[in-house]
């Protein structure tokens, strides 16, 4: 009985000091500055599908495969399952620890004794080696805590490498759709510079125009002509860029030829009052950053203090014969007391660097909330003022086309200045040109803005 009561209040004292966990138990962050930050991090539900609302199959298909192909999306997927991985390791180093082992020994001249000259001993071992680490100032569960929060943090980089993937295929279809555009547009103009080269050439002949004036339309024609290679290049770096997004060996894609840049039939929206921070990968990972490096302040600050370790054996000694039974049962257990008394300097070091590093991570984090609250608002207005750039250009296209006409007919009939005609030939190449590239800038920024927020942005 007094052994029972020894025993029992042995175990209530290891499980009293288990319950024990030293360093800061961490609280996750709620406001940065003036910038809330109360709610834990979410995929939104549109992150897998906002494209779908520019109603172009290409890009659809395009996306679709980038998330089975792309090899840097099965690299962070593989990243997430190494992450759990050594998760679940550390969470097990808490639970005793076990091996089965046989084992065979022959020994001659086993001691000094000259009476075991010659003598040779054998003997089995068979059994069940044990050995429990008690976890009395949870150096193990803030060691689980850290591993936790790296595996939760890898699962976040996941879906922001899928949030960054279908960013980056439709920022470069945009790009590929673009170049298309632009080349189209040069080849049209060079189609109208030839109609003016023609009439020059018409009325030179009758009389009715110079040689200079031929020159003139001359220059600009090879002007637009020279541009064109250099498109043809932004087309096959989109292509390739695509390629390299879906796996896939450049030029083989089949995009189709006509190149209409997607849009919108709605404007997109942003809901008032919606703390949009929770969507950002960026900062959800920088928390789970933060919270790891707390854990890690415990787990050096642990080494403070005496670890316990309990080890045993459980199985059947036999000499030759290799009879297992009760006369030869064997069991065997050796608590071990351990403290790093002599090294507490470095003890301490280890805490001061476990601190530093929890507070460089409180940094990151707070800087990345303010970099997350920049992106968002500069996306949205960089697209608004974009968007306003490529109406007044559209009116000003407009208008170059209509200058365009009169000044051809004007003389064509004799009536007009030829410089006129240049001039609006060449403010009419201007203008076209410059709407192709609004319109790719355009879309390219209403693509920003889907990846600022995390692809949570709604339409009107």
């Amino acid at each position: 009985m007094p052994n029972m009561f020894k025993l029992s209040t042995m175990a209530i004292l290891v499980a009293t000091l288990s319950a024990c966990t030293v360093g800061p138990d961490y609280q996750q962050p709620t406001q940065v500055a003036t910038i809330n930050f109360d709610s834990p991090y979410q995929q939104a539900e549109q992150a897998q599908s906002w494209w779908l609302a520019f109603d172009d199959a290409t890009l659809n298909r395009l996306i679709s495969r980038a998330l089975v192909e792309n090899r840097t999306l099965v690299q962070a997927r593989a990243n997430v399952d190494r992450a759990y991985a050594v998760f679940r390791d550390t969470q097990n180093n808490s639970l005793p620890k076990g091996s089965l082992a046989s084992s065979y020994q022959a020994t001659e001249n086993g001691t000094v004794s000259s009476s075991d000259n010659g003598v040779i001993t054998r003997g089995f071992s068979n059994g069940a080696s044990l050995s429990w680490d008690i976890d009395l100032f949870g150096k193990l569960r803030r060691a689980t805590e850290a591993a936790t929060a790296a595996a939760e943090q890898a699962d976040i980089l996941w879906h922001d490498a899928q949030v960054q993937l279908i960013s980056q295929v439709a920022t470069s279809y945009g790009e590929y759709r673009g170049a298309q555009l632009r080349l189209l547009v040069a080849e049209q103009n060079l189609q109208n510079l030839q109609q003016s080269r023609d009439i020059v050439l018409a009325r030179l002949e009758a009389g009715l125009a110079s040689e200079l004036e031929l020159a003139q339309i001359e220059v600009q024609y090879h002007q637009v002509q020279a541009a064109v290679p250099a498109l043809r290049v932004a087309l096959l770096t989109a292509d390739a860029t695509l390629s390299a997004l879906l796996a896939q060996q450049p030029g083989k894609l089949n995009l189709g030829s006509v190149p209409k840049l997607p849009e919108l039939a709605e404007p997109v929206a942003v809901v008032a009052g919606e703390n949009y921070l929770r969507y950002r990968a960026d900062v959800a990972s920088a928390e789970r950053e933060l919270a790891a490096r707390t854990a890690d302040i415990g787990v050096a600050t642990a080494d403070l203090y005496p670890n316990v370790s309990i080890s045993g054996f459980l199985g059947f000694l036999s000499g030759p014969g290799f009879s297992l039974g009760s006369d030869n049962q064997s069991w065997a257990i050796a608590p071990t007391l351990s403290w790093q008394a002599a090294d507490l300097g470095s003890v301490k070091a280890r805490i001061r660097v476990a601190e530093a590093n929890a507070t460089m991570a409180l940094a990151q984090f707070e800087q990345q909330v303010f970099n997350a609250i920049a992106d968002m608002q500069l996306s949205l207005q960089s697209y608004n003022l974009s968007r306003e750039q490529q109406l007044s250009t559209e009116r000003q296209w407009q208008a170059s086309n209509k200058a365009l006409r009169i000044a051809r007919e004007r003389y064509n009939a004799g009536s007009g200045e030829f410089l006129a005609l240049l001039d609006a030939e060449r403010e009419q190449l201007f203008a076209r040109d410059q709407l192709a590239q609004l319109q790719q800038q355009s879309f390219g920024r209403l693509v920003a803005i889907y990846r600022s927020f995390g692809g949570a942005i709604q339409l009107q």
